[in-house]
């Protein structure tokens, strides 16, 4: 069923509210996932309900944490994310990492003992609306992706998100996962009974599989197998996708202090928190040009991509960001989709959060 994104957000602050998240963060969580959701990303928005009831219901997420800034300079800041969902934490270090751009030029902060944040191009397009630059990476909880000649997980999906902003275009966005494809889009063909693509998930002898039931089996129970690093499973393609990861953990993981995944595992115990770190900058391109000149420029480059021929024209050359917006306006209009599956497991959380069920 398609159901409109007011339900949907009804829906999400009903059960948050159930489980006794502050007000305010909550209202910042509740747009973080419902806009995911809009976009397009349905492996990161309301689906992810299940996964933050398990980590409420063992302890591990504290549903009432501030964000609190643990050291700062004129352009940097570390803030504790207090075990907190990620969103809140999120977007105040993203605003942080601005409101320092706009004094400095430049603005970098880094978040840990934070949880799942949901889409990282959410975060980037709050700078880009801000008028600066964002880039967003993050470490993640799972060990999903297999490595270049590797036959067993290591790395997350460690994503990373980029925007720019233009002034007759929406922004330019990027927002990926440093897999061939996010953990939560298998999870997304599981609950739709859809085939996976070739190439996505690898089983404990680097062979591909389809069946969505039993790539979600690999990903997310088993210790052997996973995702594919960005670029497939070609060994040069591989081995840049799989760089590319460890580069985003970094900066995500490393540089803020929070855990990596592989060896947290080994002494997490029930009711730890996931101690997941994120990574935002910022840059005002005012640093570098006349006010306005950097987003005029920016929409020449995306007239002449949009220009470009097509080599079928029923599909026009597009620029990262427009399948987003397109979807959102689509989605605003007739809703947002909900499969039965996922319908029956939000139902389930209602019954055991004593939360109103509001989707249909």
């Amino acid at each position: 069923m398609n159901v409109p994104h007011e339900r949907v957000r009804a829906q999400i602050e009903a059960i948050l509210q159930s489980w006794g998240m502050a007000p305010d963060l909550l209202a910042t969580t509740v747009e973080a996932m419902v806009e995911t959701d809009l976009l397009g990303v349905d492996s990161h928005g309301i689906s992810m309900l299940m996964t933050y009831e398990k980590r409420y219901r063992d302890g591990s997420l504290k549903l009432q944490a501030m964000p609190r800034i643990e050291k700062q300079t004129a352009c940097t800041a570390l803030v504790d994310g207090g075990a907190g969902l990620g969103h809140p934490v999120s977007a105040f270090g993203m605003n942080l990492a601005v409101d320092k751009a706009k004094e400095a030029g430049v603005g970098i902060v880094g978040v840990r003992n934070s949880h799942h944040f949901g889409a990282a191009g959410v975060y980037a397009r709050i700078a880009a609306r801000r008028g600066a630059i964002g880039m967003v990476t993050s470490a993640t909880r799972g060990v999903t992706m297999v490595p270049t000649r590797g036959a067993a997980p290591v790395l997350g999906t460690n994503p990373l998100a980029f925007a720019a902003p233009a002034k007759r275009h929406p922004p330019f966005v990027l927002d990926m996962a440093t897999t061939t494809t996010a953990a939560g889009k298998v999870k997304v063909y599981d609950l739709n009974d859809r085939q996976l693509p070739a190439g996505w998930v690898l089983d404990a002898k680097g062979q591909p599989v389809t069946d969505p039931k039993q790539g979600f089996d690999i990903v997310f129970n088993k210790p052997e197998g996973g995702l594919s690093p960005l670029g497939g499973t070609a060994e040069m393609a591989s081995a840049k996708g799989y760089g590319l990861a460890m580069m985003v953990h970094i900066l995500g993981g490393t540089l803020v202090g929070s855990s990596f995944s592989p060896i947290r595992n080994r002494t997490q115990k029930p009711g730890d928190p996931d101690d997941i770190g994120h990574f935002f900058m910022a840059i005002d391109p005012a640093a570098f040009r006349t006010p306005g000149d950097f987003e005029n420029d920016l929409d020449d480059v995306i007239d002449v991509m949009h220009a470009t021929p097509a080599a079928d024209p029923s599909k026009p050359v597009l620029v990262a960001g427009d399948p987003e917006e397109a979807e959102r306006q689509r989605r605003l209009r007739d809703g947002i989709p909900v499969p039965d599956s996922l319908d029956r497991l939000i139902r389930g959380i209602c019954e055991r959060s004593n939360a109103p069920y509001l989707l249909s």
